[in-house]
């Protein structure tokens, strides 16, 4: 993979409801919507194998991790949100 490539796991995911939607932003960098609150959640994200650690601008930490394209974080399941035609 070319070092300049974005990580495979940036992108837009989902719950399946829809209601928490949290973007992988290719910078470390993640923002996470709740229902009808955007950026309720903003800070920095590291990726290491398939575990991910988040730190948000407040100083909250919290962990996940991804397993057959799908990311388990703070009790949630969430998916990727697939391209818009």
């Amino acid at each position: 993979m070319n070092s300049n490539a974005p990580h495979p796991y940036v992108g837009m995911w989902v719950t399946r409801d829809g209601y928490v939607r949290q973007e992988l932003r290719a910078d470390g960098r993640y923002d996470e919507a709740r229902g009808e609150r955007q950026s309720a959640y903003q800070g920095d994200y590291q990726i290491s194998g398939n575990d991910i650690t988040y730190q948000d601008d407040t100083g909250f930490t919290a962990d996940g991790y991804f397993e057959n394209d799908v990311l388990y974080h703070a009790g949630m399941v969430m998916f990727r949100e697939k391209a818009k035609d």
